[in-house]
């Protein structure tokens, strides 16, 4: 699964995951796609640690060095600077994975069904004139970006991790367990397709059901967006769920005929989460949301 920006303007919210922008630079030739092979022999202490903590914890394997093949032909990208993937690990481990082995069956779920691989790359993933937000596998690889821009006091780059993460993570669910049964006929007249959910707004994915443009593009990610923005936003319910008061326009109608599909979305998910995995997805925003807040 991929997620592409174009274009020239940053999110209305910092929230937002996903629009596509035409973006008019990129960088300097030189800086990209540094040569740096992955070598074997040299084991670090750094080595060491993410084989301990995370090899040998959840079996799953963090890449640091680059190396071509983590990019389709045409992708260019900057590699991860050695001195920002612990702080970058410490992230995981507090904001994804200490949430999920806190709540009730999250251990479980989380060691059976975590990716094998995690790339880190220092900056965004650049194709032609776009900007790559995410890449992921089949749930088997994730690889997160902007590494070297990491900021806890950045509530941006924050939101944009969590984002990616949840919201690769929520694509195993129904790659495994398959959608909640009917969950693509509460606003079916609102997806817009891979290539042309760029074109929306906030305000119109909201008014048409999904949580953000790209959900629309198709179901599931109409489902991952939903799940992660839901764990990590604190102003979910306000933004999402709440109805306004004394609606006297058409627009305001709108909204909240979208907020509407977007509660029973949310009841759907829920219920089917809880269902194949045996997690609860309040608990787990609970956990996360008091993480968040303890920054």
């Amino acid at each position: 699964m991929m997620l592409i920006d174009k274009g020239v303007k940053y999110f209305r919210n910092l929230l937002l995951f996903g629009a596509m922008l035409l973006l008019g630079a990129c960088y300097p030739s030189e800086e990209l796609n540094v040569p740096e092979k992955e070598d074997e022999t040299e084991y670090t202490e750094l080595d060491e640690y993410i084989n301990d903590n995370f090899v040998e914890k959840y079996g799953m394997v963090v890449r640091y060095r680059y190396r071509d093949d983590f990019l389709a032909p045409g992708q260019r990208a900057i590699p991860v600077d050695v001195e920002y993937v612990r702080p970058m690990l410490d992230f995981l481990e507090k904001f994804w994975i200490a949430p999920f082995l806190s709540v009730e069956n999250g251990e479980e779920f989380f060691l059976n069904h975590v990716p094998a691989e995690i790339v880190l790359l220092g900056g965004p993933v650049f194709e032609g004139s776009t900007q790559v937000l995410g890449l992921a596998e089949a749930g088997a690889s994730v690889t997160l970006l902007d590494v070297n821009e990491i900021d806890l006091e950045d509530e941006e780059w924050v939101y944009r991790q969590l984002n990616i993460i949840y919201h690769e993570f929520a694509h195993v669910v129904h790659q495994r367990y398959k959608l909640p049964s009917g969950f693509e006929t509460i606003s079916p007249t609102g997806y817009t397709g891979p290539g042309s959910w760029y074109v929306l707004d906030d305000n119109d994915a909201l008014e048409r059901g999904f949580v953000t443009p790209y959900a629309t593009s198709q179901v599931t990610e109409d489902f991952a967006e939903l799940v992660s923005f839901y764990t990590f936003d604190p102003e979910f319910q306000e933004k999402y769920i709440d109805q306004e008061d004394d609606c006297n326009d058409p627009e305001c109608e709108l909204r909240n005929e979208g907020k509407n599909k977007i509660s029973q979305k949310l009841a759907s998910v829920a219920n089917h989460y809880e269902k194949v995995t045996g997690v609860s997805l309040e608990n787990l925003r609970n956990e996360l949301q008091s993480v968040l807040e303890g920054e």
